[in-house]
């Protein structure tokens, strides 16, 4: 998930590049500056690089941020740098995920230099229109045509990205991103110990949500498909007779992509961490990217209702999930701004508790947080 750049970290230091620079780059690690400095000035050449135009781009919720530089001596006109320090992040599960998706026709960043020991990559620039400033700005028809598109790329996505090249999303990974959210929610944010009634039902709830998504087709699933790390590249939205739509979507963030239930990926984009959308609205989505999906040979359910469900109950264990991730990056990182979309979680999960009986047990463990969210809502 990317966020537009924020602060710099107490006491940094300004990157050593020569020339007037407008929007200066800080380090908090001189020795990492160095290294950076070094590189960039290594491969500047190949690719017209001005060093001294280097920009922020956009921040992340993990440890990487991106920079802009433009490259007026080369073929593109700007590019990206890619800052994933290596005692945090790994940049070489983007490398390999990157060609997987441009090799099943996605457009994503292509990696043009590489200092995978030190973090750094250097990418091909997809532009400065995210999904989410769109989406947020359009009008409900443009909003569906801007949304048409990215369904079809991720019916692509599943249909061509070889779900055995990647990793599982097995029962340990649910287990301990579940585990997210008592720990640094329940427990640091609100302040709360559960009893062990509570923690009882708190563990029936994991093991039904868990056992459900196994139970799902396992296939390509890129684990964070959702409008801010899309990009509107070209005419998205607009009609393609060559049946290319996908290709004005520009891809991020795919480096945590693993083979995981089918349904996750169109809940993540349908129920996302920053925007919301009716009900029916989802709905309507949901059935057309299921119908898409039926035509293109993808191991969906045969009845739509059963599908839905599956949205639903996977959606769940991704809420749950991001609501730990979100307090923990207020508490752990100093990322507060992350946990004012607290509530929108809430309202996600206490919607889903609600209308499924064997889930139902979760509403009691969600009210001293979010409230009786008691919503109306199709049921199947």
């Amino acid at each position: 998930m990317t966020r537009p750049m924020t602060s710099a970290a107490t006491s940094p230091m300004t990157c050593p590049i020569t020339g007037p620079v407008t929007n200066p780059v800080t380090w908090t690690d001189p020795a990492r500056s160095h290294h950076f400095m070094h590189w960039l000035q290594t491969v500047a050449p190949r690719h017209g690089i001005a060093a001294d135009t280097l920009a922020p781009a956009s921040a992340d919720a993990s440890f990487r941020r991106y920079l802009r530089v433009q490259a007026p001596g080369g073929p593109r006109p700007s590019l990206i740098v890619m800052d994933a320090p290596p005692a945090f992040e790994d940049v070489r599960p983007f490398q390999r995920v990157a060609l997987l998706l441009a090799a099943a026709g996605l457009q994503v960043p292509q990696v043009l230099e590489a200092d995978a020991d030190h973090g750094f990559l250097l990418l091909t620039d997809l532009g400065s229109r995210p999904y989410l400033a769109a989406l947020q700005q359009a009008t409900p028809s443009g909003a569906d045509r801007l949304m048409r598109p990215v369904m079809k790329a991720l019916v692509q996505l599943q249909q061509c990205v070889p779900a055995e090249a990647l990793p599982p999303f097995d029962e340990g990974l649910m287990a301990r991103e579940l585990a997210l959210f008592p720990a640094w929610c329940v427990e640091r944010e609100f302040g709360l110990t559960w009893t062990v009634a509570q923690q009882t039902a708190w563990d029936r709830v994991c093991r039904l949500l868990i056992d459900h998504m196994l139970a799902q087709a396992q296939v390509a699933v890129h684990a964070d498909w959702m409008p801010r790390n899309l990009m509107v590249c070209g005419d998205s939205g607009d009609d393609d007779s060559s049946g290319h739509e996908h290709n004005s979507v520009g891809v991020l963030d795919f480096q945590d992509a693993v083979r995981g239930p089918i349904a996750y990926d169109l809940a993540s984009l349908l129920r996302d961490a920053f925007l919301s959308w009716d009900e029916a609205q989802e709905i309507d989505w949901a059935v057309r990217w299921w119908d898409d999906a039926r035509r293109a040979g993808l191991p969906v359910p045969a009845d739509f209702g059963d599908f839905w469900r599956d949205v639903e109950w996977t959606g769940l264990q991704r809420h749950l999930k991001v609501a730990g991730i979100f307090c923990r990056l207020k508490h752990r990182d100093g990322k507060a701004d992350y946990a004012e979309d607290l509530p929108r979680f809430f309202n996600y999960i206490t919607r889903v508790a609600n209308r499924y009986g064997p889930l139902r047990p979760l509403l009691a463990l969600m009210a001293p947080l979010s409230g009786a969210r008691m919503g109306v809502g199709f049921t199947f």
